[in-house]
């Protein structure tokens, strides 16, 4: 029996602490993705965001823990359905110069008084990188995303 398995996707979920609308907005805009970018870091690094956020528009991030060692990371909105659902192409290049684009699509969810964030990412070159963007990429994220959601409703 042959299987096919297409090991060049990842899928993921994860229960955010707050609203569809809150998760989303913590997700698109610039401001509040600056904060949760650096939430955890103990030291501050560098942080640049800009999103135009239409379908047809751009997401630039450039970030690092300095200016010499910087990624960018530009995201194509394709699909936008506020609160519920986000596509994008996103082309990533590391500060060695290794450039990756994969198709991220990105749900949010009502579930149990908060949100499932759930993401498909696809087009990764190897597992390795799946794997990768599993357990270093998205787990960082979300956790950086969860404090701020978090925090932010304690203020």
């Amino acid at each position: 029996m042959t299987q096919n398995i297409d090991t060049a996707q990842l899928r993921l979920s994860r229960v955010l602490p707050a609203t569809p609308e809150e998760v989303f907005d913590a997700y698109t805009d610039a401001e509040k993705q600056k904060i949760w970018f650096s939430i955890l870091d103990e030291t501050p690094g560098f942080v640049e965001i800009e999103v135009d956020l239409r379908v047809g528009g751009r997401q630039t991030a450039v970030w690092g823990p300095d200016a010499d060692t910087l990624f960018r990371e530009t995201q194509t909105f394709l699909v936008i359905d506020r609160p519920h659902r986000l596509v994008t192409e996103s082309t990533g290049v590391s500060p060695d110069g290794m450039t990756m684009t994969t198709t991220v699509e990105v749900t949010f969810a009502e579930h149990d008084g908060g949100t499932l964030l759930s993401v498909v990412q696809s087009g990764f070159p190897a597992a390795e990188m799946r794997d990768f963007f599993v357990r270093e990429v998205w787990a960082g994220a979300l956790d950086r995303i969860e404090t701020y959601l978090r925090r932010e409703r304690r203020l």
